[in-house]
């Protein structure tokens, strides 16, 4: 039996909080995100009043907010609230709506907003918020003004049902809901008699139909009815027929990674083709179930003998297309016949090829017999290129024993206590992972925002995805950390661990390796921008642990095992333009010398 919150009758809008919230409760909701404002008064005593069985944190900073819900949705698989007040407040959660979007992570945006009267008439912090987020949402709407009318709650109860449904189907990602309140917002009196309502509201029967079960999303495939979603595609004839022929496991984060790494060493087990893995997707991360692996593909691509020699007649991409430009470059060379596996509706092919889009989940493929050798030579040449191209990167990176950016990926990659949650930031930490990311059986959860492949809220991602679960790593560049440091605010509603390995070059490393490098001025005022930082102090004021990284035995030490609470600065200091020039000599090298 669920009792009334008592300050729920205390006026409309409070009884208007009480069922949105309740609803959301019953749903399974498990987490909201409240930012501070006046408007939002009614919904953030509604969430206040539904703790414990909803976590309400309480974070200052808009956007950090946003990406710290992102960060709680990305590592639970669940939808997250987002609550704030009207004006400009919401316009800050608008980068993380996008990479939410994009990356397909669901999030129940809820903006509090002045009633219509109080609109377009200069009355204080008021703009315009209804579509405040363009295209982005799955869906959105606002609500109707707060009404005790019985069948108005009933209009309100299905519209938060819906919300919480379209955050998750057909594809997950954010939904936005707009809502007015009139004044009082603080639970006082509003004139309004809620005797009759109080006398004949019964929540059980209210409530009664509304249960926490995910609705199973139906595949927008065509060849498979929406009331089959657990046949299974059998493997086209085409495929089978072709010896020439890659699978490139994408960018992907999820929720089960064993599975999804299983279904891909069987598909490629079945059509005996080799598996060229971003390093962002885990089939790195469980490498012992796929002996087709390749992982330093971007590196024998460089190599124009191998790569005329490797090129395919046919590619299945499953999930997004890998960083790799190189990889890009190629499979735009030799123009093969392609096919998309994903269960999204997006467009996933920015090569514009020939190419097919089935909307299935790669589990969903029908996987048959499992022969470990190849029928062919093609595939053999990439394990035998993969072998000796592994083996310098391993042998070159072994021997560095100064601090490099580029060593970092590598040995993280062996070192992790099985199971940990990695946020990889962007710009030059996830390039590093795609070259020198070495295939391991540690079962690492990685996680990135490569929805729009931003920097914003770097930080506060980290830290929603660490919140409550094991202890947690962040690989991240200075600059990337910098945009986002009022996500350090969070520390006291953090509940877990969180490291942070800051590779500090003071500056902008990607943009070294880009053109524009050799153009000074302007380049280190507008593109390397130092900010020239002490690391040291800022975590001080923040009072985050900080430690200065000296030495690769040091850095091991320090990230297995891992604490158990508390967020903590692990510093690399490097050299942008020496670690930039050692890429661009060395990329090239690692597999020059190699034939097949």
């Amino acid at each position: 039996m669920f009792d009334l919150m008592p300050i729920a009758f205390k006026n409309v809008n409070q009884v208007w909080a009480y069922i949105l919230t309740e609803t959301l409760k019953r749903l399974g909701l498990t987490c909201a995100i409240i930012c501070p404002g006046s408007r939002s008064t009614p919904l953030a005593i509604a969430f206040a009043q539904q703790v414990p069985e909803i976590e309400a944190i309480s974070i200052l900073d808009e956007r950090s907010a946003a990406f710290f819900a992102l960060g709680q949705a990305q590592a639970t698989g669940r939808p997250v609230v987002l609550v704030c007040t009207s004006g400009t407040a919401g316009a800050n959660f608008y980068s993380a709506v996008i990479e939410a979007s994009y990356s397909r992570v669901p999030l129940l945006i809820l903006t509090t907003d002045r009633p219509p009267e109080l609109r377009d008439c200069h009355s204080g912090q008021t703009v315009d918020q209804l579509r405040l987020y363009g295209n982005y949402p799955n869906w959105q709407t606002e609500l109707a003004l707060p009404s005790a009318d019985l069948g108005m709650l009933a209009y309100l109860r299905q519209m938060v049902i819906h919300s919480w449904e379209r955050t998750q189907t057909p594809t997950k990602g954010p939904v936005h809901l707009n809502i007015p309140f009139r004044d009082p917002l603080a639970p006082l009196p509003d004139g309004t008699d809620l005797s009759y309502l109080q006398s004949q509201f019964q929540p059980e029967d209210f409530f009664t139909e509304i249960t926490s079960t995910t609705p199973f999303p139906i595949t927008p495939y065509p060849q498979r009815g929406p009331h089959l979603p657990h046949s299974l595609l059998p493997i086209p004839q085409e495929w089978k027929k072709c010896d020439r022929g890659i699978i490139i496991a994408g960018v992907a984060q999820p929720q089960q990674p064993q599975e999804y790494c299983r279904a891909i060493a069987q598909l490629s087990q079945t059509l005996k083709w080799p598996v060229l893995a971003e390093g962002l997707s885990p089939v790195r991360n469980y490498a012992e179930l796929n002996p087709y692996l390749i992982s330093t593909y971007d590196l024998i691509l460089r190599n124009q003998q191998l790569a005329k020699q490797l090129a395919p007649e046919m590619v299945i991409q499953v999930g997004e297309m890998p960083t790799s430009k190189e990889l890009r470059n190629w499979i735009n060379a030799t123009q093969p016949r392609r096919w998309v596996i994903d269960k999204s509706d997006q467009n996933l092919d920015p090569l514009h090829g020939r190419t097919t889009h089935l909307r299935i989940s790669v589990e969903d493929i029908k996987a048959e017999e499992r022969n470990l050798s190849f029928s062919s030579d093609y595939g053999k040449k990439w394990c035998d290129a993969e072998a000796k191209v592994r083996l310098v990167v391993d042998q070159t990176m072994g021997k560095i024993d100064e601090i490099i950016e580029s060593k970092a990926a590598w040995l993280i990659s062996q070192i992790l206590p099985p199971g940990t949650p990695l946020f990889i930031a962007n710009s030059m930490p996830v390039r590093d992972v795609e070259y020198f990311w070495k295939p391991n059986n540690l079962g690492v959860r990685s996680h990135f925002n490569r929805g729009a492949n931003g920097i914003d809220g770097t930080l506060s991602t980290a830290l929603g995805i660490a919140h409550r679960q094991q202890s947690s790593v962040m690989l991240s560049g200075d600059l990337a950390l910098l945009h986002d440091t009022n996500g350090f605010l969070i520390r006291n509603k953090f509940v877990g661990h969180l490291t942070i390995v800051l590779i500090n070059n003071n500056g902008g490393g990607i943009f070294e390796m880009l053109p524009i490098a050799k153009f000074n001025p302007p380049f280190e005022e507008f593109f390397g921008t130092p900010q020239d930082i002490d690391f040291a102090q800022l975590c001080a004021t923040y009072n985050v642990q900080h430690e200065l990284i000296t030495s690769w035995q040091q850095l091991q030490e320090r990230l297995n095992p891992l604490p158990a609470k508390g967020i903590r600065v692990l510093e690399l200091q490097t050299n942008r333009k020496a670690d930039a020039k050692w890429r661009q000599e060395n990329l090239s090298k690692f597999a020059a010398d190699i034939a097949i």
